[in-house]
This record gives C-alpha cells, structure tokens and sequence, in this order.
C-alpha cells in the first residue's frame, strides 16, 4: 500500500513508516553479497521488488539498473545514485544475516541500494507532485572503480538528459551520533582520484658471490622507491594533496641468487587533474632516469581508476536545506567538522558522474564508536545501524523533491 505525500515534512514520517521494509531489503542483500560488475542475484532482486512497486527497471550494462519517476510535469531531471557491490572480505560479524559467501558489504551498500527503494516507493507513489522527473541509478562495480563508469557509456545519464546528480553513503566507526548527517559546506572535491601503476625491473641475474656480472633489480628497487617518494616530498606544494603508495615490492627467491627481475606496485591519489597529470608523467620520467643510471630495462604500466569527486556549491547548499528543514538544525554538520579540511584520501566512482553533471554527496552516520560500531568501513567486524536506513530513504526523495520544486 503506498503513502501519500501531504506536506513537504511527511516524507520522514513515510520513510519510518518503511522501516521495516528497509530492514527485510538490508538483511537480504546482506547475506549474499556479490563483487564487482557480477551482481546476478542482487540485480534480480532489487529488479523484482522495484516491479512490485509499478516501475519499470530497465538494465543498464552489466547489472546496472535504471528508474525513471515523474515526468509528469515539465522539468528537470535529478539522479540518485546507490551501489550495490560488496567485497571479497570474509564477514567475522554474529548477525544473524551475516554473509557466508566469503564476501561481505563491509563498505554499507547493502544500505544505500535498501534506502534508494525505499526512496522509489515514495516517489513513484507521488510522481503527479514530482516538478521533473527523477532518476534512479543502482550500480555495481563500485568498490573496483568499474561500475559508475560502464553505466555512463551505456547512457545512463542520458534519455533524458540528467542535470543534476546526488550520492548518499553510509558511515560507520565515528565519533558522531547515529543519525548525524554530514554534508560539504562549499564547492570542489571532496574524495581522491585514484590510481594505480605497476613498475617491472629487468636486470640481469647472477649467483650472489659474482655482483659484478649482475644487473641488480632489487638494488633498481630499492633506489626507485626512495626516488619515488621524492615526488610528494620535494616536487609538490605542502598547499597541495597527494599520496603515493608502494604497496609491492617483490623479486627474487633464494638468498645467494640475485634475480633477473623485480616488481613493484602502488597507487597515487590527488585532489586535481593537473596534478594527477603531473604524478603519472613524474613516475615514468623518475623510472626511466633510475633504471638508466643502473643499466636495467624498467616498464611503466600506469591505470588511470577514477578522477576525484566534485561537488556543486549550490546543489551542497540545497542539500543542507533539505536536511535541516526535514530533520532539525541539529541533524548535521559540515565535513569539515569531522574531516580537517574538508576532503577524503578515499576514492569513490561516483567520480565520474559529477564529471558529468553538477553533483552533491551526503553522507550519513550508521555507527557510533561509543555504541559499539568500533570498526571502520572495509572491515571484516564492521557493522551498521539499522535504524538509520529510514533517514537515509526520506533523505533521498526528499532532496529530489526539493531540487525540483526549486528549479522548475
């Protein structure tokens, strides 16, 4: 049976009264996560209980769905954003709906896709109201950084044209209450882009007695990764944000043989695609001149995963309207107040489409450390609240709601 919307507040009121609904979806996805762009039986799912509402999923690429609602009345077109792909983690929690798979939704998108159809429940039972029409957008692949990207070039934003984009994500381990809305206070990024090279060094082997008839690639690595760490140290702005990560370092297999070769592997994050430019182009250069100066052959292969979320200033000002109009003044504070300056090293492939079209992301607190939530995102212990997955689907359709009612 659907609820229909009376007043601009009711949506919260509505969201609780799908509580435990939102609650069925959760422990349902939760125990059969599934990874990357394969999300056969998660796709199907939430396929099946959109039909049950009397929309029309329509898949876009692998395991990506989209809903159109509204379009009633002339407008624009807002896009809310859930993904739906957990990770290759083994879930050492005691849910009862605990995942047995061998992977787990350590990062909350079980709780994303559960509050975005609860969110379509509300909006498809009122779309006569909606000024525009709104979007939704499940997604797989986002933890690989595969998903956001092959739904844009199935043309999710497109037919008809999105103007505006909205992402939610659940927080756990935090020093804020459960409930607590975090919302950007400006414009510009917000999260990292991310990147990830790998760097292989051909030298030339010898028994470990004779040095002299070797081209050493650990001593190649050794040099290279000091080198590398120089980037960030000496050639970019303390004003500047940026990482760079050696996470492999590998060679060899006995210890009186020097290898013919060596591996390393990393990742680099930035806040701007110039700078990004800058970090790929300055670990070919500094390779090149180390594997040169050891007379070893050394290859680059550098993949670019996804560019740094930005955010809209006036969709962010919206965003804090919304909120604070449907939860109270006292139901959110800035990024900046939980994050020093305001920006996550973390990456997120919702990246791509705030490329694309003005964006804003909201994120919302599901576990108190104080409370027992003591494990952060990614996980294997790590848990979320239940009792947030209401506020998360009146969060969704509310602000849909208020974004085109304000720019009809």
């Amino acid at each position: 049976m659907f609820i229909v919307i009376e007043k601009a507040g009711d949506i919260v009121g509505m969201a609780y009264e799908l509580q435990e609904k939102l609650m069925m979806y959760r422990h349902h996805l939760h125990a059969v996560p599934e990874l990357d762009l394969r999300l056969p039986r998660t796709t199907d799912y939430v396929k099946e209980m959109l039909e049950s509402m009397d929309l029309k999923p329509i898949r876009v690429g692998e395991s990506g769905l989209m809903v159109t609602i509204g379009g009633q009345h002339e407008g624009k077109v807002i896009l809310l954003r859930a993904d739906m792909d957990g990770l290759p983690i083994q879930e050492e929690t005691d849910l009862s709906y605990a995942s047995l798979n061998g992977n787990m939704h350590a990062c909350g998108h079980d709780m994303h896709t559960s509050m975005l159809l609860g969110a379509a429940e509300i909006l498809k039972a009122n779309e006569e109201q909606l000024r525009g029409t709104v979007k939704l957008m499940f997604q797989p692949g986002e933890e690989t950084l595969h998903g956001a990207k092959m739904m844009l070039e199935n043309g999710i934003l497109d037919d008809p044209k999105v103007d505006a984009a909205m992402m939610l994500h659940v927080l756990t381990g935090m020093p804020i209450p459960i409930g607590q809305f975090v919302v950007p206070e400006t414009g510009g990024a917000i999260s990292a882009s991310s990147d990830w090279f790998e760097i292989i060094i051909r030298g030339r082997g010898a028994h470990g007695a004779m040095p002299e008839a070797a081209v050493d690639p650990l001593n190649v690595a050794a040099h290279l990764y000091l080198a590398l760490q120089g980037i960030v140290s000496r050639e970019i702005s303390p004003m500047e944000n940026a990482v760079l990560t050696i996470g492999v370092m590998e060679g060899g297999s006995t210890n009186n043989v020097i290898p013919d070769t060596a591996r390393m592997k990393g990742s680099v994050r930035t806040f701007n695609a110039a700078l990004r430019d800058t970090m790929e182009t300055r670990i070919h250069d500094i390779s090149a001149g180390i594997g040169e100066t050891f007379q070893a052959k050394v290859e680059v292969i550098y993949t670019r995963g996804c560019p740094e979320v930005k955010t809209d200033s006036g969709l962010n000002r919206q965003m804090r309207t919304t909120i604070t109009n449907n939860f109270g003044t006292n139901s959110l504070i800035g990024i900046t107040q939980l994050i020093p300056g305001g920006k996550l090293m973390g990456s997120e492939d919702f990246a791509f489409v705030s490329q694309a079209v003005p964006s804003t992301s909201v994120f919302l607190n599901a576990g108190n450390t104080e409370e027992g939530y003591r494990y952060p995102v990614h996980h294997p212990k790590t848990m979320f609240s239940d009792e947030v997955l209401y506020k998360g689907a009146a969060a969704y359709a509310t602000f849909a709601r208020d974004w085109l009612e304000g720019n009809s």
